[in-house]
């Protein structure tokens, strides 16, 4: 038997095994980017969502201090 045909195979092995462990780290560095991506667009809805909750309530308030206003003028 050759002995070279174990060893050519252990190193088809060991180059398959890189090239998947390159595919994964490209995965990774892909997911990395995506997952930074996500956290910067959540924190930018999160902060949006505050200043249209806070606009919100400063319009509530308006409008209740009118109603009040309307109700003390039908009484006056």
């Amino acid at each position: 038997m050759n002995k070279k045909a174990p060893e050519q195979q252990f190193e088809v092995e060991l180059r398959a095994l890189e090239v998947r462990l390159d595919d994964l780290v490209g995965v990774v560095d892909t997911l990395k980017e995506e997952n930074h991506s996500l956290r910067q667009r959540q924190d930018a809805l999160t902060a949006e969502r505050s200043q249209l909750l806070q606009k919100n309530e400063q319009v509530r308030a308006r409008v209740e201090s009118m109603i009040n206003r309307l109700k003390a003028m039908e009484q006056g």
